[in-house]
């Protein structure tokens, strides 16, 4: 177990990918806090850990005593997101995240793909 600290806070915070997302746990995010998360990595590994990492933001944001808005950037579109989205919407307005979605398109070099603006 890490020792025990202050929380660090951040603008952004990238969450891992892969296997390392099995990492990322309730007190990740009582401990690093961030006004986004962003989540990447569309990939199979990814899927199996989205669940536990999207209610662990939940839990950990609860414990921060604190009303800051954060903001959740999914880059990949997938069905546990949407599952967990309808199914916690209403504790995610309660603890003040908002699930950053996206319809747009950026074409560069001939490769298109989803991307959304984050000013701070």
């Amino acid at each position: 177990a890490a020792p025990q600290g202050p929380p660090v806070y951040v603008d952004l915070a990238y969450l891992p990918g892969s296997w390392s997302a099995r990492t990322v746990d309730e007190e990740f995010f009582r401990r690093i806090r961030s006004l986004c998360y962003v989540v990447s990595g569309d990939d199979h590994l990814k899927e199996g850990v989205l669940r536990p990492l999207l209610d662990a933001l939940l839990a950990g944001k609860h414990q921060w005593g604190i009303d800051v808005q954060v903001t959740l950037i999914p880059t990949f579109d997938s069905l546990v997101m949407h599952e967990w989205y309808q199914e916690t919407h209403e504790r995610q307005q309660e603890l003040g995240i908002t699930v950053l979605g996206s319809n747009s398109t950026v074409a560069m070099q001939d490769e298109t793909f989803p991307a959304c603006k984050v000013e701070f």
